[in-house]
């Protein structure tokens, strides 16, 4: 058996192991479902009415509750990359938490291939963070989210958010490295979970202040949300597909570049 084969059978191996620990705590997983799900909620059916009169939309649901059956369209795309973002701490925590209590220090007795830790984490990862991708876009569809996407539009959908999580599970792998502790682990994320607040996510960018809405629109979260907007819903979709690639790729590269640097130094101490 090849090198590359012992690699790929560890870290299916690996890729089990973090997948029963998901299971067995479903605490974490739950928490990224949750947050999202209540965002959707707040800004739905608390600040929808304003909002979406702020962006054209209807002040009132299909049902007459309070909220925007328009703003919920416009908000949507932009809570379900939050789900994306969210998954990043659960990653984050788990690597720490495996380096902090000597697991690794087992594994490097073990005729396992060094690879295969990391990258358990970090498939591990991505399907957990796409099943609570999928659950919040099943309360979004719920809530009145009604895209008019096709079949293909949404693979497509599906893809930038899988490539986009990837990304988001490399740098959570390198965070989860160099923290200290758990504790410090859960916080190293939160600027990525709080970061598309401060681009279209919740608004235009064309309604903020001159120097926020540069970075706004510059900031690597605006072109995926964009993407998410323009293949779901029929917008305008422009460069921001190009742009989105070329982000979730070359964060991909940083974080993977970075975990494997921190994970080498890890075990060498």
């Amino acid at each position: 058996m090849s090198t590359l084969s012992y690699a790929a059978r560890d870290s299916a191996t690996m890729l089990r192991r973090n997948l029963k620990h998901a299971l067995r705590y479903p605490s974490m997983t739950v928490s990224v479902v949750a947050m999202p799900v209540l965002m959707l909620l707040l800004f739905n059916y608390v600040f929808g009415g304003a909002l979406g009169a702020g962006i054209g939309g209807t002040s009132t649901g299909s049902t007459g509750s309070s909220g925007s059956t328009d703003y919920i369209d416009y908000v949507a795309p932009g809570i379900i990359l939050m789900a994306a973002t969210s998954g990043a701490v659960v990653t984050a925590v788990s690597v720490c938490v495996d380096m902090t209590e000597g697991i690794v220090n087992r594994f490097r007795t073990m005729a396992i291939s060094r690879a295969s830790f990391l990258t358990g984490h970090v498939v591990g990862s991505v399907i957990q963070t796409m099943v609570s991708i999928a659950l919040v876009v099943g309360v979004a569809l719920l809530m009145g989210f009604r895209p008019d996407a096709t079949p293909v539009e949404w693979l497509a959908a599906a893809g930038v958010l899988a490539l986009l999580t990837l990304a988001l599970s490399w740098l959570a792998a390198a965070m989860g490295l160099v923290a200290k502790n758990a504790e410090t682990a859960s916080n190293m994320p939160m600027p990525l979970t709080f970061l598309p607040f401060l681009g279209s996510a919740i608004v235009p960018p064309e309604s903020m202040p001159a120097g926020l809405r540069w970075f706004a629109e510059y900031q690597p979260f605006t072109p995926v949300i964009e993407t998410l907007r323009g293949l779901l819903m029929g917008t305008e979709i422009g460069t921001s597909g190009y742009l989105a690639v070329a982000w979730c790729l070359s964060l991909s590269l940083v974080g993977y570049l970075w975990a494997r640097t921190a994970f080498k130094r890890g075990v060498e101490r």
